[in-house]
């Protein structure tokens, strides 16, 4: 009781209006690279070549355009707003949610995103570039490999990724993301269109954590960490089947279209 009473405090105020704010800068910074990485990987369903799809790729392309400096270090603030509204939320609760299993999903979003920030502020100063996802998969695998027990480690982390990519993908299809924007601001177009964007987009990133989950459980089977894919190599495998390219067309396009449903969350998100 105490904490949701501090937490509608907080929303309320000026730090509230700021902690929104951060947030809504946050989800444009994930709109702005999750398109980048849709259309990376719709390049390489062309050719099977190109820049690397994941967060890295996107940077780079950044980079290469006029004011591209200028986008990274937007990005930068974008990603650390995201931190610190999901830090928030892991305090407070998220618009009145204050259920303990909601509040530690958010903190390690908050982890993560703040993980994200960093790498993206070596990047615009020059830092480094660090590791491609596909590098930092395997790496990653075999040195928990490498540790007595770290083959279950792998395999529980490969379950936990394979889960979060079903349950993106049920919740998407539910719909259920829509309890957490402002629908009733929205005419019936807009809502027809974010609803799309929403389904779509949230089912293709499902399908790009669910197979990197399967990846890695393969990788722990098999003991070894060469089977573990980043984001890269995982749009890439979806070319890889019966359907060809297509499969990883229509995946990339879903990639696209998270983007635009995160910008679509900047403006109508509950914060």
């Amino acid at each position: 009781m105490v904490s949701a009473v501090r937490g509608a405090t907080v929303r309320g105020g000026v730090g509230g209006r700021v902690l929104r704010g951060a947030g809504r800068a946050g989800f444009v910074a994930r709109g702005v690279v999750y398109v980048l990485v849709g259309v990376l990987a719709l390049q390489i369903a062309g050719d099977r070549g190109g820049e690397e799809a994941d967060r890295r790729g996107a940077l780079h392309r950044i980079a290469e355009q006029p004011f591209g400096a200028v986008v990274l270090w937007a990005l930068v603030v974008g990603f650390a707003g995201m931190a610190l509204w999901r830090a928030s939320t892991a305090v407070f609760g998220e618009a009145g949610e204050t259920r303990t299993a909601g509040r530690v999903l958010c903190a390690g979003r908050a982890v993560f995103y703040a993980s994200v920030c960093s790498g993206t502020l070596r990047f615009a100063a020059g830092a480094g570039e660090g590791s491609s996802s596909d590098a930092a998969s395997r790496d990653w695998t075999a040195a928990v490999m490498s540790r007595p027990g770290g083959r279950y480690v792998v395999a529980g982390a490969g379950a936990v990724l394979l889960a979060v990519g079903v349950a993106i993908a049920v919740r998407a299809v539910q719909r259920r993301f829509l309890k957490k924007l402002d629908t009733g601001s929205m005419d019936r177009r807009v809502r027809s269109a974010v609803t799309a964007t929403g389904v779509v987009g949230n089912v293709a990133r499902g399908a790009v954590f669910g197979a990197a989950g399967v990846f890695v459980l393969v990788a722990a089977v098999r003991f070894d960490p060469g089977r573990a894919k980043g984001m890269d190599d995982t749009l890439r495998s979806f070319a890889d089947g019966a359907a060809g390219p297509w499969l990883l067309v229509a995946v990339a396009a879903g990639l696209v279209l998270f983007g635009v449903f995160s910008f679509a969350s900047a403006r109508w998100r509950r914060l």
